[in-house]
């Protein structure tokens, strides 16, 4: 269906976006309707089909998204040699990232399980490139003799489970800055690969 001429869609567009990401990570994708996402915009639930066919596509494109950009930022990220100093600039690249987008990074985690087979086959794929970027960090940290772990992909999901973990309690302004956060995390990670 066109847009009508003098259509605000650069507008509307990443209207609709931020309203479907509030009310998914608020409520849950299952529990939120078109109709309440048009409300949250202020437009009619049939112009929402400008925007997206349908609300499983809504979710799809928000999760691809998220892990697209999470993958490109860390693509760009001037990573140290060392395996030790690259584990390190991970964790903080982590946690960093994902404390400035917990609504997108909850929906990402909690609602695969409401993706079509299809979009889930999609969306883990880009989940394991990123997977895949801390599982090469291990490798190589193993095979320099300074990481011991018994087995790099749980340490991999142990780790990414751990760092992702900091979105669920962490409250800006209260006892522990950002920083001090990532200080003890990394600790913990350190620890973790018997460094």
């Amino acid at each position: 269906m066109a847009r009508k001429t003098g259509s605000h869609s650069n507008i509307t567009g990443p209207l609709v976006r931020q309203a479907a990401v509030r009310l998914f990570a608020r409520h849950g994708y299952a529990a939120v309707s078109m109709r309440r996402i048009a409300a949250e915009v202020g437009v009619q639930a049939g112009a929402l089909y400008l925007y997206t066919p349908d609300k499983q596509t809504l979710l799809f494109d928000l999760m691809r998204e998220h892990l697209e950009t999470l993958l490109q930022a860390w693509e760009r990220e001037q990573k140290p040699d060392d395996p030790l100093a690259r584990l390190e600039h991970f964790c903080r690249f982590h946690i960093a990232y994902h404390l400035e987008r917990p609504e997108s990074v909850f929906i990402a985690y909690m609602e695969l399980r409401n993706l079509a087979p299809d979009n889930f086959r999609i969306v883990e794929k880009l989940r394991r490139r990123y997977e895949d970027a801390l599982e090469s960090i291990l490798a190589d940290g193993q095979e320099a003799g300074v990481f011991n772990v018994p087995d790099r992909r749980l340490a991999t999901m142990a780790l990414i489970a751990m760092l992702t973990g900091v979105n669920t309690w962490y409250q800006e302004g209260g006892r522990l800055s950002r920083e001090r956060v990532a200080d003890i995390y990394w600790d913990m990670a350190r620890g973790a690969v018997g460094a």
